[in-house]
C-alpha cells in the first residue's frame, strides 16, 4: 500500500522538479517506476527536467529500451525546452565554493 501512496503523492504535486535528471543510469525498477509516475501525470500536471545530460543522451541513460520511449514519449511531446550552455559552470558565476 505504500508504493502506492507515494505514486499519488507524486501524481498530486501540481509542479514537480526532478534536479539532476538522469545524472546517473537507472535500472529497469527505478525505469518503470518513473514511468508509472510520467504517466500519471501526463497532460495534467507540470513537471520541470532539470539535467546536465543533453536531452539527446538521455535514451541511453534511461536503460530499457522500450520503457525509455515510452518515458520519453511523455515528456518530450508537449514540452518546452530552455537550454541553457556556457564555459562558466553556475557555481563558478555565482561565486559559490564547490564542496
Amino acid at each position: 500500500g505504500s508504493y502506492r501512496r507515494l505514486l499519488k503523492k507524486y501524481t498530486k504535486v501540481d509542479l514537480l522538479i526532478l534536479d539532476e535528471w538522469l545524472l546517473t543510469d537507472l535500472t529497469t525498477d527505478e525505469a518503470t517506476i518513473l514511468l508509472e509516475i510520467s504517466e500519471s501525470r501526463h497532460k495534467t500536471v507540470s513537471t520541470i527536467y532539470c539535467s546536465q545530460i543533453d536531452p539527446s543522451g538521455w535514451h541511453l541513460r534511461l536503460g530499457n529500451e522500450t520503457i525509455a520511449e515510452a518515458i520519453l514519449d511523455r515528456i518530450i511531446h508537449d514540452s518546452y525546452q530552455i537550454m541553457i550552455d556556457g564555459e562558466i559552470s553556475m557555481r563558478e558565476r555565482h561565486g559559490i565554493s564547490a564542496r
